[in-house]
């Protein structure tokens, strides 16, 4: 079955995704995008929007970032007939693996990938579910280039605009299916 994105807008998967608030904590407006996956015409359309602009062949693997970003990621790289890469936290991944550190707001934080998740040279598509204050996303990127692959667009469900988490992704080619 095929469906057309102009079938599904993405102000309709926007107004789709609820805003939790003190959610898992004080001060969070938690974005709660389950109806969004519960919903197989708004799925469909928030993997066809984030994989617009890639077609099979464009990529060679989609690394997903743990772990709601594995979702998107695994979904996207079957409509591109290529592998998905997970991106886990340190001490999730069973084999040899690359870490990166990153900085949160309190504190720090590592990830990791497997050693040999993909071929020297391969071009990586990188998802996640949310862009905020894009630290994790640039560590994933970083760990994407440390195990020799090179990044040729990031793409998100939902950007918080008001974050700056772009900006730590200058170099990319960056989308988002919908902003806050």
């Amino acid at each position: 079955m095929n469906l057309s994105n102009q079938m599904v807008t993405r102000e309709d998967i926007k107004n789709a995704i609820r805003n939790i608030p003190d959610f898992p904590q004080p001060g969070i407006q938690f974005k709660d995008i389950t109806p969004v996956l519960g919903d197989y015409r708004l799925f469909k359309a928030a993997i066809n929007y984030m994989r617009e602009g890639f077609n099979p062949g464009d990529v060679d693997v989609v690394v997903g970032i743990d772990a709601r970003g594995f979702i998107f990621a695994a979904a996207i790289a079957l409509e591109l007939q290529v592998g998905m890469v997970p991106v886990r936290k340190k001490g999730k991944l069973p084999f040899a693996t690359i870490e990166q550190s990153y900085e949160l707001e309190y504190g720090s934080n590592t990830i990791a990938i497997h050693v040999d998740a993909f071929k020297p040279g391969s071009r990586v598509l990188l998802v996640d579910d949310l862009l905020a204050t894009g630290g994790t996303a640039a560590a994933a990127a970083e760990l994407v280039k440390k195990a020799g692959g090179k990044v040729v667009g990031a793409r998100f469900l939902i950007e918080l605009s008001f974050l700056k988490g772009r900006e730590k992704l200058k170099d990319l080619p960056v989308d988002a299916v919908v902003v806050f």
